[in-house]
């Protein structure tokens, strides 16, 4: 049974549902994250030469082999979005495909005349039933609600405080926040803020893609692969995007 939005982050992983769907409503996210991706940024992103791959070539033949098969790593992380907005948008996703959810964004968004997103107090402002109409559900205007709060009140880390904290720091937070669970912040880690180190290890595509990899009979459970994936600090990050393109070719050789 899905917990409610309140609880914890609804596209969190796989152990509420190991099924197709809940797969293709995760990947849904991170595919918006990776095509929306800026250009590599120097001096946030210095992980990305070749130092990782051989790192992980030199730690772990699978990886290796992935690495050789799949070819350079191309992750190009958005990081001029604010933690306020990426979690917003994080929210509009939840449960969601992406076409759905970026129609209902694009009339969120023209809630807020000359604004390229709004900020948290023109939200808190805004009427309520205006966003229901947009398509947010009761659930998740709380969410977005709270989420504004949460920013003025500087629970949420402003894009400049971001930038210094450690990745627990930003996890502890954000998870603050209505309907903001691990998993939400896992993937602002990566895609926005090009963090080197984090494995999501509750994401089904993952998992997925471990065991399609490393050709095991079943799946690993999330405290199986952050046990494996040891190894493969302190480039987990890298490791990650890898075993997500594994599943994602998986699916490819099943059509």
């Amino acid at each position: 049974m899905t917990k409610a939005l309140g609880q914890t982050d609804i596209l969190r992983g796989a152990e509420a549902c190991r099924g197709e769907a809940l797969d293709s409503g995760i990947a849904d996210i991170r595919r918006l994250a990776e095509t929306e991706q800026k250009p590599y940024s120097a001096d946030v992103m210095d992980h990305l030469d070749s130092g990782p791959t051989d790192y992980l070539s030199n730690v772990d033949p699978v990886m290796r082999r992935l690495i050789e098969e799949i070819g350079p790593f191309t992750l190009k992380p958005r990081i001029r979005r604010s933690p306020f907005e990426s979690l917003a948008r994080a929210i509009a996703y939840q449960q969601l495909h992406d076409k759905a959810a970026a129609s209902i964004l694009k009339r969120f968004i023209a809630l807020f005349p000359g604004r390229r997103f709004p900020r948290p107090d023109e939200l808190l402002a805004a009427n309520v039933r205006s966003i229901r109409k947009a398509g947010f559900s009761r659930a998740k205007v709380l969410a977005l609600r709270d989420l504004a709060l949460k920013t003025l009140d500087g629970t949420v880390p402003t894009g400049r405080e971001v930038g210094i904290l450690d990745d627990h720091a930003i996890i502890d937070r954000l998870i603050a926040v209505r309907g903001i669970g691990q998993w939400t912040v896992e993937m602002l880690l990566i895609f926005q803020l090009g963090r080197p180190d984090v494995l999501p290890v509750d994401d089904f595509g993952l998992r997925n893609g471990f065991r399609i990899a490393y050709r095991r009979p079943t799946m690993p459970t999330p405290k199986q692969l952050l046990q494996y994936g040891e190894r493969w600090k302190p480039h987990r990050t890298v490791a990650a995007w890898y075993l997500w393109r594994a599943a994602d070719r998986g699916k490819q050789a099943y059509k």
